[in-house]
């Protein structure tokens, strides 16, 4: 398997939080979760965390043991969270945590993770690419916006519903009825959205972090078959690019909110 990486930070002299590696056969790719006030639970940081659950990651899938996905992750985030449970509040909801994509190939298949807001692409042979994400944390939000319809930013009463609606999403967190993120509980790897297909199926796969995937929502500078196209021609770093350039043009949605963006794009991927 061919794998091209790239990364980037979201905005200059701030710290990456994402994590993308790769070992033969397997790719992860992280997207660190940020909260705001939580140094003070966490002495270590979201990059720290996103750093040893992704090298926890790639150390087992280097084993090739034999297990699926979900147990793998399972391993690794109970190791990640023993490294730092004695020292930081682990359990609070604003501690370091991380999306988590996961990719294997394993005999004549290829076998998929995702936990949380990342996208899996796959370029199917003779047709268009398919597209797969754990979109439970996408509604969860909206759910917990609702008391926000109709307030207009910039004012006290909107600032207090808006902290309101985020503890209500907190309280969501790795719950059931609401949605799963890579923390400090390993029982969160077994509601992973998984699966498998056949490699005779593919001509490819990428990997793309919530801020990567902007490049079609919400800035629709193209679709994922134009993805796909851009993919082949300029690899990873030309669609980091175009988010980079898009963000830094005025009347871009969300443009002033520039996030961390990484790619993982697989080809050749027999063994």
């Amino acid at each position: 398997m061919n794998v091209s990486l790239a990364t980037s930070a979201g905005r200059p002299g701030r710290r990456n939080e994402d994590f993308v590696g790769a070992v033969p056969g397997a790719v992860v790719l992280l997207d660190g979760a940020g909260i705001p006030g939580a140094e003070s639970l966490c002495s270590h940081g979201v990059v720290w965390y996103t750093r040893h659950l992704g090298a926890a990651l790639l150390a087992h899938l280097s084993y090739d043991d034999g297990r699926d996905l979900a147990a793998v992750l399972a391993s690794a985030i109970g190791e990640t969270a023993a490294e730092h449970c004695d020292t930081c509040d682990i359990a609070d909801p604003r501690s370091p945590q991380a999306t988590v994509a996961v990719l294997r190939v394993n005999r004549d298949s290829l076998d998929y993770l995702l936990l949380a807001d990342s996208f899996l692409v796959f370029d199917l042979a003779g047709g268009s690419p398919h597209v797969i994400t754990d979109d439970r944390e996408v509604t969860a939000r909206r759910e917990c916006s609702v008391p926000l319809d109709g307030l207009a930013p910039g004012n006290p009463e909107y600032d207090r519903v808006r902290a309101s609606c985020a503890e209500a999403l907190r309280a969501r967190r790795n719950q059931v009825g609401g949605y799963w993120i890579a923390k400090d509980d390993p029982r969160a790897a077994q509601e992973a959205v998984t699966g498998s297909r056949p490699l005779d199926d593919l001509d490819g796969v990428a990997l793309f972090s919530n801020g990567a995937s902007r490049i079609v929502s919400p800035y629709a500078l193209t679709d994922w078959p134009g993805v796909r196209e851009l993919l082949a021609v300029e690899g990873p770093t030309g669609v980091i690019r175009r988010v980079r350039q898009a963000e830094s043009r005025s009347g871009v949605p969300d443009a002033s909110m520039p996030d961390d963006a990484s790619v993982a794009h697989c080809t050749r991927l027999s063994r």
